[in-house]
């Protein structure tokens, strides 16, 4: 391990999502020789099959090259985080940027600024990180590079020599950019004397070591097994074994300042080694420790119910497992009256819960029903006390409120100014009120609105690309609570209630989303042997109604003439039978009938 920090340089990817970042890592492998050519794939480091499938980064990763550049003899060892690009995965950006000195700034030659770039951009700025602008797919026939270059430029205020531009898929520039990594990215400071302090930005649970943290050492040095402490906790630690990223583990006798790797802590619980926390050492401890992270606030809740109820135990432990390697999953159990015992889970966003479900019901073989997503809502009570609620069946009764607070964002849409009236449209129409507007260049522009999150939630993004043919991207940041005039829509099945169907919505719009939810629902609850009312209530008023039809059974088959009374006879039997049946039978809900909630906004 070297101690000399000036030939350590430590880097991310940050880029807007699907720009490149990925392939650029595995050009950087390839070309410092840290992966040979004979074991490279496309996407290397994205070890997932969930983010191979989906071609994107879902968990930020860490490798370390080693690089000599032609003149000057010296090895550098360079040391580079690659970063989600999706806005949901924000937290993992900021946790990869605090380990980090520089940044190298991927633009796509074909798309230009978009804005995850942005928001990524002034992660790094805030973070007081060294950028690198970096023009990727020069090698397209439909890339621009001097107008996407002159954006970068007015954006950064650099000159056209400072963009660094390549081909990350055929390894055009690739050279001159690890020079520029070199030359322009600050080395780390620290010393090594110093009492240990190592900041936890990463980590993921092995079953044989138990949770392993991924550290960026700052001061001080880690050696063998020496015990450690946990500065937030003062738990104490005995590590199992020390190493760095090739991208594999590899394991090494000591890590030391300015060195990023990892800990083999042998803790069996994430929450005792949390990500922010500082690690140091147990006989020589820091007195400080270092910035940590906020915690990531969940900003979309939905439930999720095994199938079959014995499952029940098999879930909680596969959400406790995923927990250990995504820490800004929460989770607590909650029961439904239709769906029966199942756990309340807080995510990111819509993609964030997508791939949760995803990955517990592959890596884990559950069968799952996931009930539509809503957002946090203050409720202040009559009494004067507030509450968060994130389940609509726990709204208490309207007597009981005096206001309904609700999460408020605001959204920055890039496109191109030909888009400018259907994006207006659109943000209108989900109750979006406008803010500003800026143009980028003669050609695009930056749309801002106010606009409540739960309009966002659910198909904003897909409607986004529709009316923009594709070229139309988003981002978002919370911005507070705003009271609104909101109302629990309940839907009864049979005249029961159904807590998992229950939404809370705008007051204006509850008829409207009241009558389409009760027509699509009539159209995906299966027919049974008795007539199946479906009902949409707000209070104790009925907004709309729709009937499943019964399914028919024809008594009167072996009837071939004959007394008619006899026919009716069977007919009132048959009715009387129906009767029975309603008081007794029970509807089965399949899963389309929670997703259609989600189908609202369509």
């Amino acid at each position: 391990m070297s101690n000399n920090l000036e030939f350590v340089r430590n880097f991310c990817i940050i880029a807007h999502i699907d720009h490149g970042k990925s392939t650029l890592s595995d050009r950087l492998l390839e070309d410092t020789g840290t992966i040979a050519s004979r074991d490279m794939a496309e996407q290397v480091l994205d070890r997932m099959e969930l983010e191979r499938e989906k071609g994107i980064t879902i968990k930020a990763k860490a490798v370390r090259m080693l690089y000599s550049p032609a003149e000057g003899g010296r090895t550098y060892t360079l040391n580079l985080i690659d970063t989600p690009g999706h806005v949901d995965f924000g937290y993992e950006v900021s946790h990869a940027l605090s380990a980090c000195e520089g940044a190298l700034l991927v633009v796509d030659a074909t798309q230009g600024i978009e804005a995850q770039t942005l928001a990524n951009l002034y992660l790094a700025m805030e973070h007081d990180l060294d950028i690198i602008p970096v023009l990727n797919k020069l090698d397209l026939p439909s890339a621009d590079p001097e107008g996407v270059s002159a954006e970068i430029e007015e954006l950064l205020g650099v000159s056209p020599g400072d963009i660094l531009r390549v081909s990350a898929k055929d390894g055009t520039g690739v050279d001159a950019l690890l020079t520029a990594i070199v030359e322009q990215i600050r080395p780390p400071v620290g010393d090594s004397d110093e009492p240990l302090r190592a900041l936890v930005f990463d980590s993921h649970y092995d079953s044989y070591k138990g949770v392993v943290a991924y550290v960026r050492v700052v001061d001080g040095s880690i050696a063998g097994e020496a015990p450690l402490q946990i500065m937030s906790t003062g738990r104490k630690v005995e590590p199992l074994e020390l190493g760095i990223f090739g991208p594999d583990l590899r394991p090494v006798e000591s890590l030391s300042a300015g060195d990023v790797g990892y800990v083999a802590t042998g803790l069996k619980n994430v929450r005792d080694c949390r990500v922010g926390d500082t690690l140091t050492g147990w006989q020589r401890a820091a007195t400080e420790p270092l910035a940590g992270f906020d915690p990531p606030k969940p900003m979309v809740y939905a439930g999720l119910y095994p199938v079959e109820n014995d499952d029940y135990e098999d879930l909680r432990d596969a959400l406790e497992k995923l927990q250990l390697n995504d820490a800004s999953l929460v989770y607590e159990p909650e029961s439904s009256v239709a769906l029966n015992l199942g756990f309340r889970c807080g995510f990111l966003g819509l993609l964030h819960m997508e791939i949760v479900q995803e990955r517990l019901e592959r890596e884990y073989e559950l069968d799952l029903l996931a009930t539509a997503p809503s957002v946090e809502y203050e409720v202040e009570l009559t009494s004067g006390d507030t509450i968060s609620v994130d389940n609509p069946a726990e709204l208490p009764d309207m007597s009981y409120i005096s206001e309904i607070r609700e999460p408020w964002m605001q959204i920055s849409l890039f496109a191109p100014k030909d888009y400018i009236g259907p994006l207006m449209e659109l943000a209108t129409s989900h109750r979006g009120g406008f803010d500003k507007m800026e143009f980028l260049d003669a050609s695009r522009v930056v749309l801002y609105f106010d606009i409540p999150l739960s309009e966002i939630l659910v198909n904003f993004h897909d409607q986004l690309k529709s009316c923009s043919r594709g070229y139309a991207s988003m981002d978002y940041r919370f911005t507070g609570y705003r009271a609104g005039d909101l109302v629990k829509m309940t839907i009864l099945v049979n005249e029961e209630p159904v807590d998992a169907l229950s939404v809370i919505v705008h007051r204006e719009s509850a008829y409207a989303k009241g009558s389409l939810l009760v027509r699509r629902l009539k159209d995906v609850i299966p027919p049974h042997l008795f007539p199946v009312p479906i009902q949409a209530a707000v209070g104790g008023k009925v907004l709309a109604r729709a009937t499943v039809k019964v399914v028919r059974k024809d008594v009167l088959a072996k009837c071939y003439g004959g007394d008619v009374t006899r026919k009716r006879k069977l007919l009132e039997k048959q009715k009387e039978g129906r009767r029975r049946l309603k008081k007794v039978g029970k509807v089965e809900l399949p899963q389309e009938a929670f997703m259609t909630v989600l189908r609202l906004n369509d």
